[in-house]
């Protein structure tokens, strides 16, 4: 695997390989797994993505195995508990957001049947494949990334900015943003 060449930001730690390697950018149509990216991502926010993978396990404790039922129940005292976790992002107000957001993700199971539905028709249920030759051309978000973060606000969600969708998107497949000479750009 050393000899393969891949996308520049995940360097060489072997955690990040690894997550470059077999998660990111990987079509997600499964509402437990689009969930616990969505709860990573917004406890990413203004942080590094290595922070977050480094401490995910924490954070798959902390919230419950990512089961979204059991987060939008998660009560204002469990919520006040994890402010004294260690192991993961101690932000009050992420904290409360993965509460908040669990609820607003149910909200849209119900009315499309799913969560991945209702992202993927954002696109028509296909994969923006972009072309990028260097990490300088990739944006941090893109007009898609604005409609779609304006409509999870709309539905309440909360920690959602373009940039956090935006990485979501990519997180989840949704956009391909590979680089050109990445191996894996070579397999989509």
């Amino acid at each position: 695997m050393s000899d393969r060449v891949r996308c520049p930001w995940c360097g060489d730690d072997p955690l990040y390989v690894q997550y470059h390697d077999t998660e990111w950018g990987q079509a997600v149509r499964n509402d437990q797994k689009m969930f616990e990216i969505l709860l990573l991502e917004t406890f990413q926010s203004g942080l590094s993505w290595i922070t977050i993978l480094r401490k995910r396990e924490n954070f798959r404790k902390a919230f419950l195995n990512f089961d979204i039922h059991k987060v939008a129940d998660m009560s204002d005292e469990d919520l006040q508990l994890l402010l004294l976790d260690a192991g993961i992002v101690r932000n009050k107000l992420k904290i409360w957001s993965a509460r908040n957001n669990a609820q607003a993700f149910l909200k849209v199971v119900e009315e499309f049947g799913s969560f991945h539905a209702y992202l993927w028709k954002f696109t028509h249920s296909r994969t923006i494949v972009n072309r990028w030759r260097s990490m300088e051309e990739v944006p941090a978000k893109t007009e898609l990334s604005d409609r779609v973060s304006s409509d999870l606000k709309r539905r309440g969600f909360k920690f959602l900015g373009s940039t956090v969708v935006y990485a979501h998107l990519q997180a989840c497949g949704i956009v391909d943003d590979h680089l050109m000479n990445c191996w894996k750009k070579k397999e989509s």
